[in-house]
């Protein structure tokens, strides 16, 4: 446990790094995508590659201890899988992809992280933490799973949002103006961080509150970086309409 907790200390601070560094370099994939940092592959076999720990390596390591594991660690062990069987094996076929490259760093880096994280998760949530018989009955369980799939809904609602308008507008970017697109210029991003705001609440964990601390540091400046952009592209981007949170920023 002493050694875990020492891990999870430096993988924040990694965090916190990265959080820093991604305000001055954006992460080259998507609308962001530019020469100079490797070979490029499909996207759609990539994102299916760096996804894939998620699903896979999860199921694994619940299967190693399946006969320890309690009816809520199932429970949870689902609730991951929503998510992450849908980013990983329905996401990436069914989006239209401006760019249909991505580098093979950025791959493999995407790979290696989400290696660490559901390592983290799975040892975290499954090995150390308690939880009482009737976990899935407690305030914080059902508040968390309410935030969980709340973010879920906006991050995936928002998303098909930008693929129905490439379908119909035609290939590229375009100017959203539905859903939370009024307010906002990455409400997919928004999404997905309650999203996993609710996975920390309903696991009530430290390795959930660190994945937490990571999606901040990864979507945050994204979101910064998209909101930017918008401005860049449209001459008449909504004066009003901030990055990712509301009426702030």
């Amino acid at each position: 446990m002493e050694n875990f907790y020492i891990f999870l200390f430096i993988w924040v601070a990694i965090g916190l790094i990265t959080f820093v560094y991604l305000f001055y370099e954006n992460a080259p994939y998507g609308r962001h995508i530019k020469d100079g940092w490797g070979i490029k592959i499909p996207a759609r076999f990539g994102w299916v590659v760096m996804e894939s720990p998620c699903v896979i390596l999860m199921v694994a390591l619940a299967l190693i201890v399946r006969e320890q594991l309690e009816m809520i660690h199932k429970i949870f062990l689902c609730i991951w899988l929503t998510h992450y069987i849908h980013r990983t094996f329905i996401y990436p076929f069914v989006i239209e992809m401006t760019n249909p490259k991505m580098p093979i760093s950025i791959a493999l880096s995407a790979f290696l992280f989400n290696v660490i994280n559901v390592s983290i998760q799975a040892f975290g949530i499954f090995y150390f933490t308690q939880y009482s018989e009737d976990w899935f009955m407690s305030p914080a369980f059902i508040i968390g799973l309410s935030i969980f799939l709340f973010g879920m809904f906006i991050n995936i609602k928002s998303d098909y949002i930008i693929n129905s308008m490439k379908r119909n507008k035609g290939p590229g970017y375009h100017l959203p103006d539905q859903f939370l697109y009024k307010y906002l210029s990455a409400p997919n991003y928004f999404g997905e961080i309650i999203e996993w705001l609710g996975w920390a609440i309903l696991t009530f964990s430290i390795s959930g509150f660190v994945f937490l601390i990571w999606v901040i540091a990864n979507l945050f400046p994204r979101a910064i970086a998209h909101h930017k952009w918008y401005i860049d592209k449209f001459d008449n981007y909504p004066k009003e309409r901030k990055a990712i949170i509301p009426g702030i920023i």
